[in-house]
């Protein structure tokens, strides 16, 4: 993708805008940056985020969390979202019915 340093900028801009106790996708987040099927290079662009951004709040699809590594270690992950509220399905999913970040697309766009 040309322009990789502008699409990550735009998804960090994004991701700074999840507030606590919400959840957002990959995909969610690679549309609203104006590029819908670059979930990947939404992961790619997570695992080389600047420190403090609040990564953790980004998950699959499907409410599955992010591997390990991009974290630290197993758990890590699972623990900064319980610590703001975030539900969990039984299966240890994010429960994305109840907590998914809904973004003005129109705003988002302008990125």
């Amino acid at each position: 993708m040309s322009g990789t340093s502008e699409f990550y900028a735009a998804v960090y801009r994004l991701t700074a805008r999840i507030p606590p106790g919400q959840a957002a996708t990959y995909g969610q987040l690679a549309f609203l940056a104006g590029h819908p099927r670059a979930s990947r290079i939404v992961g790619q662009a997570m695992a080389r985020a600047p420190e403090g951004l609040p990564c953790h709040r980004v998950v699959y699809r499907d409410g599955r969390l992010s591997p390990p590594d991009i974290f630290g270690g197993p758990g890590i992950q699972r623990f900064l979202l319980k610590q703001e509220g975030v539900p969990f399905l039984a299966d240890g999913r994010v429960d994305l019915s109840r907590c998914l970040w809904t973004a003005g697309h129109e705003e988002e766009r302008s990125f």
